[in-house]
């Protein structure tokens, strides 16, 4: 059996975060992220100088990490963060401890004794900020401002700088001067990212690809009609008017900017969201890359469903998924490969809750089963496995930022006879492409279509307000008078509004706190060409898109519930529960494979709590497939319900305390189509107003496989005998 070709894939971006007009960049990711993730995954790869794989750096990421280490650029958290710690007014207050907290709360405000404390203090959802404002003293001020920044430090980082681990270790009470000299570390670590990359590329051990210059949805710039390819019914812009001039403007950019800053052009690159069609073929061929990547979904309907997965998950044709493609048009060719998304979703969704070495080696394991099913079907040609995500969101779920997992992952990968590491185009030019899609169906990586960036009323408006404002430009373009210099600033704000970040937040697929800032800034843009032009903005610029509230993740109950615990299906015992659909919680990142849990329903008698577990199979059948469901509480802490199978072969419920098993906790349960619990509040020592909050987890060999919500947990607060009379009169 030849070894495997394990192409890792690294998709590197954040949305473009500054006004250009004003200078002011209004959010901290590009700054924070490269001080964890671009330059700890740089590091992780020059620890196993053997092991290649393939990284994606979106033009407009690289532009903004250039403003900060050449151009002295800065962004509002950095500012406050520089203030001396008894020079803030009170709305510098008031922004540092609503947005200074803005960190996985487990893993990286919870290690950490005094950011911790921090967090108490803050008291988020019981007290306002003007409430806890004068209860901070210079030093919790000045603790909060060091501590925001240091988390988001890469462990690398300490490992190499004895002054830094040293300055973490102290973990309170710092000077101002000390404050400064970490920012100034910040930057150092920023200014290193390119060269490393550049170094990575220049080895030979990493292949550089790009993206659109602002991460635009390639096919709906084509042409917006191209959704209805998956989505037959979905809502386009009354004006629909084709923006392919901009789609090529966006691809050469991406493609000279990487050869400008990297000293060679690039072989590949990543659609925005691996958003592909066969209108976007000869464009992107003619710019000079030579293949691209998308979902296997893509596949699946491009063959009409030759290559495909069963209702259970498993391939149709496994063979011809592990292998590039070569698309054409015209006289131009591409080859295509297609991630196997359920291996991509392990790392970004799962492996988080395993213990590291574990999840390594079953995703390596996984890898070479997928080698050995493929191997005598694949014409002596070696499987190749493409497994392809983001590079930084999901690293903050794991207990130390995935340290020890890409360790594993990376260290074992090369000792493996059966799995060679490889860069997409040492692949693709070993083993090109023989089989051929004779049209590329329309659709991105996330369910095969474009529903996330047009699919819903808000996303339609956004369009609409863009069309607008891009028409207004092309019409006073063609009037003349407007200045090289002015023109160009004026297209490049149409250029930044065109990115998929914007659509990403709009309608109801995502949601964050920062909503409202993400459609001010995509507004801003548009406003901006006005402004170029000296032109007033129509007015409608000037209200939010979106619904700006943001989104909870799930609903509350109305009434007390009276639910008879047998684990059958039954819709009016329930009717008044609250209710989380399961899904992606995630706002900048979207799991593809589903899970086993579809919904939680929960409720409340006076004196019991309810909870209904759905599930995609009956629930009997579905919890064989794992050795234990547990419902975890963070309030109360310390409390878990655990569901397993017993050696008469029945399934047992019990409450646990510390990993002791609550005797006569009263626990009802029901497993048959649905999973019912009764949990009595009094086991768990709570009373009425108790804030209660909890999430579902299910364990296999040891390790978690899925929880729900995927982050985050259900919350309400344990009711007084008056809950219906005060939900009645609201």
């Amino acid at each position: 059996m030849q070894p495997v070709s394990l192409a890792i894939f690294w998709h590197q971006h954040q949305p473009y975060y500054t006004d250009d007009l004003t200078g002011e960049t209004i959010m901290p990711w590009v700054r924070l992220h490269g001080t964890k993730d671009y330059y700890g995954m740089a590091l992780h790869l020059k620890e196993v100088p053997e092991f290649r794989c393939t990284i994606n750096l979106v033009p407009s990421l690289l532009t903004q990490i250039l403003a900060y280490t050449d151009k002295d650029g800065s962004d509002r958290h950095l500012d406050v963060s520089r203030l001396p710690a008894d020079g803030l007014n009170q709305a510098d207050g008031h922004f540092l401890l609503d947005n200074f907290f803005m960190a996985n709360v487990d893993n990286m405000i919870r290690p950490f004794p005094r950011y911790h404390e921090l967090y108490t203090k803050r008291a988020f959802g019981t007290q306002k900020v003007q409430q806890v404002l004068p209860r901070f003293t210079e030093r919790d001020i000045r603790d909060l401002q060091v501590w925001n920044n240091l988390t988001w430090f890469h462990e690398f980082a300490f490992q190499q700088d004895s002054d830094l681990a040293e300055f973490r270790r102290k973990g309170h009470g710092w000077t101002e001067d000390e404050k400064q000299w970490l920012l100034e570390k910040q930057l150092d670590i920023l200014r290193q990212i390119i060269p490393l990359h550049k170094e990575l590329s220049d080895s030979g051990q990493v292949e550089l690809t790009t993206t659109p210059f602002f991460h635009p949805i390639l096919p709906l710039l084509w042409d917006k009609r191209s959704a209805r390819e998956a989505m037959p019914d979905c809502p386009l812009p009354q004006h629909g008017e084709s923006y392919r001039e901009d789609a090529i403007e966006q691809i050469d950019r991406g493609v000279q900017f990487h050869t400008e800053l990297f000293g060679k052009p690039p072989a590949g690159m990543w659609p925005s969201e691996g958003s592909v069609s066969q209108d976007i073929v000869e464009p992107v061929s003619a710019s000079g890359i030579e293949w691209i990547a998308t979902d296997e979904e893509i596949l699946a309907h491009s063959t009409d469903g030759w290559v495909s997965r069963d209702g259970q998950g498993h391939l149709r044709n496994p063979e011809m998924l592990f292998r590039p493609w070569k698309v054409e048009s015209s006289d131009h060719e591409l080859q295509i490969v297609f991630r196997d998304h359920a291996l991509s979703d392990l790392i970004g969704f799962h492996y988080q809750r395993s213990d590291p070495e574990h999840a390594a080696h079953d995703m390596l394991g996984r890898i070479e089963g997928i080698g050995r099913a493929v191997d005598p079907k694949n014409a002596g040609r070696p499987a190749l496995v493409p497994v392809i995500l983001d590079g930084e969101n999901c690293w903050e779920y794991y207990p130390d930022g995935g340290v020890a997992f890409l360790r594993s992952l990376y260290q074992e990968a090369v000792k493996r006879p059966a799995i060679r590491p490889v860069r997409m185009i040492d692949h693709l030019t070993e083993f090109p492409a023989t089989d051929r899609i004779g049209r590329l169906f329309a659709g991105s990586w996330i369910s095969h279509n474009f529903a996330i960036w047009i699919g819903h009323d808000e996303d339609v408006r956004a369009w609409e307000a863009l069309q607008e404002t891009r028409n207004f430009l092309v019409e006073r373009q063609r009037a003349g008078g407007i200045d090289v210099t002015t023109l160009k600033q004026a297209w490049e704000e149409i250029y930044i509004a065109e990115g998929s970040d914007w659509y990403w937040w709009f309608g109801d697929d995502h949601s964050s706190e920062l909503d409202a800032e993400f459609d001010k800034l995509f507004r801003q843009h548009l406003k901006n060409v006005y402004k170029l032009l000296r032109e007033p903005h129509p007015v409608e610029l000037d209200q939010p898109i979106a619904h700006v509230e943001q989104r909870a993740i799930h609903t509350q109950p109305t009434s007390f519930l009276n639910a008879n615990i047998n684990g059958h299906r039954t819709f009016f015992e329930w009717i008044n529960a609250g209710r989380f659909d399961a899904g992606s919680q995630r706002g900048t990142m979207t799991m593809v494979t589903r899970g086993a849990v579809t919904a939680l329903l929960f409720g409340f008698t006076e004196k019991t709590m309810l909870l209904r577990i759905d599930t995609r199979h009956p629930a009997f059948q579905e919890l064989l497939e794992y050795d234990e469901l547990r419902v975890r509480f963070v309030h109360p802490e310390r409390y878990e319900v655990r569901l397993k199978e017993d050696r008469n072969k029945q399934i047992v419920a019990t409450l646990h305390k510390n990993g002791t098993t609550v005797v006569d906790a009263g626990l009802e349960h029901g497993v048959d189509q649905i999973v019912e619990l009764a949990i009595p509040f009094a086991a768990m020592e709570l009373q009425q107003g108790d804030p209660v909050s909890y999430f579902v987890e299910l364990f296999r060999n040891k390790q978690s496989a899925e929880r729900a919500p995927s982050e985050g947990e259900i919350q309400f607060k344990v009711p007084s005998r008056d809950f219906e009379r005060i939900m009645w009169q609201a």
